[in-house]
């Protein structure tokens, strides 16, 4: 009412110091796509502190404009190499050719068994796993890469009805032929 008094008309907004309402900006679009590209696993209020913007702004630019979602990783207990992947394939085509000519048969008559090592170690939390990603992404894999503080060896036998048998292998045991003919018995 003050400036109307004064004679100020004018329906505009006078400039004003400070930071401008919205850094939605292509430079900043970009020097966020640039700081998430180096650092998957920057956080928003990191990203807000080196650009000298909101760490909500940040947050709407990665989710609305980027399309990002941040993921924990998922834990898989060990990558296969090319060679491995190939003889897995072969084993089960095997397997599926024998399915094929008689399934009653091959079903009735397969006992299989598996073994894996379990390790006792701290795989680090969800959060320190968290990557961004764009939303029709995959979570990302995280592979056990510390040494363990301790394994077992656990053996499972199962058939068409189920699992038949879990054995943990006692520590200090050997594997030999005694000890898995000592499961079978």
């Amino acid at each position: 009412m003050a400036q109307f008094k004064r004679g100020d008309f004018s329906t505009f907004d006078a400039p004003r110091p400070g930071r401008p309402k919205t850094v939605t900006t292509p430079e900043f679009i970009d020097q966020i796509r640039e700081l998430i590209l180096e650092d998957r696993r920057i956080s928003a209020k990191s990203t807000a502190e080196q650009l000298g913007i909101s760490r909500e702004r940040v947050g709407s630019i990665i989710h609305e404009d980027l399309d990002m979602r941040k993921l924990s990783a998922k834990w898989v207990p060990k990558c296969l190499n090319a060679d491995q992947e190939r003889q897995r394939c072969q084993s089960s085509e095997q397997l599926l050719e024998f399915f094929r000519r008689d399934p009653n048969y091959f079903l009735s008559r397969l006992v299989t068994m598996g073994e894996t090592w379990l390790h006792h170690y701290d795989p680090g939390t969800k959060q320190q796993s968290m990557e961004w990603r764009h939303s029709g992404s995959s979570r990302p894999k995280k592979i056990r890469v510390k040494k363990s503080a301790g394994k077992v060896l656990a053996s499972i036998f199962w058939d068409q009805d189920g699992i038949l048998l879990i054995n943990y292998l006692p520590k200090g045991q050997t594997l030999s032929v005694e000890y898995y003919s000592s499961l079978l018995v």
